[in-house]
């Protein structure tokens, strides 16, 4: 589960697992595979960071150390 924010301020958690994409429209959306969806205040970047971390710690990427291996292009 990662934490996310709603534009209200409350935070809640998602599971990390179920994100099938993540969209700036320009408020960050985040599609589950169930197609619920979600809007929070971080950007998609961070969203990508906190599932990135997320994955880390159960050890299931071959990622680098480093976030900065993560590149985003617009």
């Amino acid at each position: 589960m990662i934490e996310v924010t709603r534009f209200n301020g409350t935070k809640f958690h998602i599971n990390a697992e179920l994100v099938e994409t993540i969209e700036a429209t320009p408020d960050t959306i985040v599609t589950l595979t169930t197609k619920s969806k979600y809007v929070v205040r971080e950007s998609v970047q961070d969203v990508v960071q906190k599932i990135f971390r997320y994955k880390k710690r159960l050890n299931v990427t071959n990622f680098g150390e480093d976030l900065d291996d993560l590149s985003f292009k617009n």
